[in-house]
């Protein structure tokens, strides 16, 4: 047999053999496979946590959103203290309050949707007009010039100023 052959063979295996087991004691074998797995775990508990919270944030927004136009958009009605100014009794949202609206011409508006007084305020005189260009001849000799505005005051609860002005208008013109 040849030793030449043998000799490499045999230091080949015993490097072979060193390397595996120094490796085995100083790298920690299958620690990465533990590391790797806590990490996921760390990660999965990151993403949970971050859905939890856009979650209670749209939440919150949402909330927020929603107490803010209530309190925007909702002006109290004070029936008491329009009764008192008008002396005698006025319903929410009755569009005969405005100087120059009847209940006819309330009724044209309430065919196109306006049926409050924030509806109405919030209306141009040009659609007051094409409300009343709807009713047919006999409607378009009313100006609609104050509507909205009047309107506005009542919608805010402003009686006072309100039959202030109604006293000086004449028609609601």
């Amino acid at each position: 047999m040849n030793w030449c052959i043998l000799i490499p063979l045999l230091v080949g295996a015993i490097c072979a053999l060193l390397g595996y087991l120094l490796g085995r004691l100083l790298g920690g074998g299958n620690d990465d496979s533990d590391r790797i797995a806590k990490l996921e775990a760390d990660l999965e508990a990151c993403n949970n946590l971050r859905s939890s919270i856009e979650a209670d944030l749209k939440s919150a927004n949402a909330n927020l959103t929603s107490s803010f136009a209530a309190s925007a958009s909702a002006i109290a009605f004070d029936a008491d203290t329009a009764k008192a100014v008008f002396g005698k009794k006025i319903k929410e949202n009755d569009l005969t309050i405005v100087e120059g609206i009847g209940p006819k011409i309330q009724e044209l508006f309430h065919n196109h949707d306006v049926k409050t007084w924030k509806a109405l305020s919030e209306c141009s005189i040009d659609k007051c007009q094409s409300v009343l260009d709807s009713g047919g001849e006999r409607f378009r000799v009313h100006k609609p010039n104050t509507w909205p505005d009047q309107a506005k005051m009542a919608y805010e609860g402003r009686w006072a100023d309100l039959l202030k002005w109604q006293d000086e208008l004449d028609g609601g013109k």
